[in-house]
């Protein structure tokens, strides 16, 4: 096997795509991974870095491109600037049969499913009823010179002047906020509601580092402090957020899926995998604002919703007074090792990307051994190591729902049902 050190030039054609973004291909008998490139494209690359048996490499000629390939329409899109986005350069249907493959994938190769148990379970993707100006939340760096989002390798920051997927009251609000270059802001996250002002959330060390602000437009402004205190400088503390006719209180510090338009896409297929019939019980774990805590309650389920993050599970309280639900304010893993956690009928775990720990992993397989667990995923790969290990305390694989939330990335929310054996 040829090695070929870094700086090499090559010529490639793209066989995959990976989970991460990138396409893949062999050269001799070694893996290379390029970036903005399509299965099927033949280019010529250059090595830029060897880690353990794999390559990276960067475009320099497009040789081959495959018909799915688009003009991306951001002028911060594509190599050495922002890498927020990985894919406006494939067309968006190709973007849903590319991250079906993915999740494919992964849940073979890390998973351990094969080809019927996918070809029983894996339903087509949901798409996103729009593929720009969709989220409603999204997180900046501060520099001297502006908002910024990380390269894709995450190597730096580069300054944004517009964002594509950005909704445009949110876009209004990046083109017109500046703060002074010694401003002691960590983050500015830019937020809004389905209705009312837009929100900033700025994180900071301490209170007293709050920057003097001269809005000449319409937003609340908040602090995060440290210890996840948000603090209110202007206007509310929180914003609502209206899914399936019902609002939702967000409080600044407080997460929750930024395109709204796919959030009862979401919440429909956590109510199909849980298959209630009225008076079960539900443990709702990583619960966030208690979205899919009240949807369990609304269809008749007694449900105890865990979360960890302190303004989430205030949201959580208020979101679901009205309803049949205890909030826990804790940690999955002590609930889950507590009487919290008394064999219910069903549990819902909404994870962050990098899936279940292994104490939460093993109380809830040996200890809790709910009769369905209805896992929604943010990451296909960790998604994939956490099935294996459910299987293996014996659940199987009942429905596989992908769910695209995040076009022009390569970024896919799936919700898969678990049955025990």
């Amino acid at each position: 096997m040829t090695q070929h050190p870094s700086h090499d030039t090559i010529t490639i054609e793209l066989a995959a795509m990976a989970n991460g973004g990138r396409a893949l291909g062999r050269v001799d008998g070694q893996v290379v991974f390029v970036p903005y490139t399509i299965p099927g494209e033949r280019v010529e690359a250059r090595i830029v870095e060897s880690r353990g048996r794999a390559l990276f490499a960067e475009g320099i000629t497009l040789l081959e491109a495959s018909a799915d390939r688009v003009y991306p329409e951001c002028p911060h899109f594509g190599p050495g600037r922002c890498g927020r986005c990985q894919w406006q350069h494939i067309h968006y249907d190709a973007q849903l049969l590319l991250k079906q493959d993915v999740l494919a994938d992964q849940l073979m190769r890390i998973g351990g499913l094969d080809e019927t148990i996918l070809e029983r379970t894996l339903k087509p993707i949901i798409r996103s009823p729009s593929a720009w100006q969709y989220a409603n939340s999204l997180s900046f760096t501060i520099t001297p010179d502006g908002l910024a989002l990380p390269s894709l390798d995450n190597d730096r920051q580069v300054v944004i002047e517009t964002c594509l997927i950005l909704h445009p009251d949110l876009q209004d609000v990046l083109s017109k906020v500046q703060f002074e270059p010694d401003a002691k802001v960590e983050r500015v996250r830019l937020m809004r509601g389905t209705e009312g002002a837009p929100m900033m959330v700025l994180s900071v060390i301490d209170e007293a580092d709050a920057p003097e602000l001269e809005l000449d437009f319409t937003a609340s402004v908040n602090l995060i402090l440290p210890d996840l205190t948000p603090v209110n400088l202007i206007g509310d503390l929180h914003v609502t957020v209206m899914v399936n006719g019902r609002p939702y209180r967000v409080t600044a510090g407080s997460a929750i899926r930024a395109n709204y338009d796919q959030i009862g896409a979401l919440i429909a297929a956590v109510e199909t995998g849980l298959a209630l019939q009225g008076g079960e019980s539900v443990l709702d774990l990583y619960a966030g604002v208690g979205l899919f805590a009240a949807s369990a309650a609304m269809l008749g389920a007694q449900v105890t919703a865990v979360e960890s993050y302190p303004s989430a599970a205030a949201d959580a309280v208020e979101n679901t007074a009205d309803l049949p639900v205890t909030v826990i304010h804790d940690t999955v893993e002590n609930a889950l090792q507590s009487s919290t956690a008394s064999t219910p009928d069903a549990v819902i775990v909404d994870p962050p990307s990098d899936g279940l720990s292994l104490t939460a992993m093993d109380a809830l397989g040996q200890q809790v051994r709910p009769r369905r667990i209805v896992y929604v995923s943010s990451d296909a790969a960790t998604l994939g190591r956490d099935i294996k290990r459910l299987v293996r305390h014996g659940y199987y694989v009942e429905d596989i729902q992908p769910i695209d939330l995040s076009p022009q990335t390569y970024y896919l929310d799936s919700v898969v049902t678990l049955t025990r054996a």
